[in-house]
């Protein structure tokens, strides 16, 4: 095991392919097999192949509830769309990986509106929180809007996107 580790810690084109992809598992909290799709639905687009998968990772519904500012982390997203505390376009959803679209909806449903978790934490948070540019938040009615895609700056440059492409192009 420490001979391998060795290789791939070594400064190779493959070793640093697979840490930045292992980063972006990791922010996404995303499976092997989820990230093979995202990166094989992003170069079968014409276009910047990189900013077609970081939309991808984006528009991910846990990532825009956690954009939104609905909750303290991705993960934390993630539990609370698959427990069902948001609808989109008016539909109970709860599965995280949903890809929002421009003009989708995204709000927090009523009964868990009134959870002491929204009202102390959350609504807080809310106040202060910036949203990034394609993304609109209403507090009143709790309710979230994607008003576009989001641009190659709204992308978190936390990892390489194309280091990812060239590691699965292999």
């Amino acid at each position: 095991m420490r001979c391998c580790t060795a290789i791939i810690s070594a400064g190779s084109g493959f070793g640093k392919q697979l840490r930045e992809k292992q980063k972006a598992q990791l922010i996404y909290g995303l499976a092997e097999r989820q990230l093979a799709n995202y990166v094989k639905r992003a170069t079968s687009k014409k276009g910047d192949t990189g900013l077609f998968f970081g939309r991808l990772l984006e528009q991910r519904l846990d990532n825009a509830v956690y954009r939104l500012g609905l909750a303290r982390s991705r993960g934390e997203a993630r539990e609370y769309v698959s427990h069902g505390h948001f609808l989109v376009n008016g539909k109970r959803a709860n599965v995280p990986s949903l890809q929002v679209q421009s003009g989708d909806t995204i709000e927090v449903r009523p009964k868990s509106r009134a959870s002491k978790f929204f009202t102390d934490f959350i609504a807080p948070r809310l106040e202060k929180y910036e949203l990034p540019k394609w993304l609109t938040f209403d507090k009143a009615v709790w309710q979230g809007k994607v008003i576009a895609l989001p641009d190659a700056e709204d992308i978190p440059k936390n990892f390489d996107r194309k280091m990812i492409i060239e590691f699965y192009s292999r």
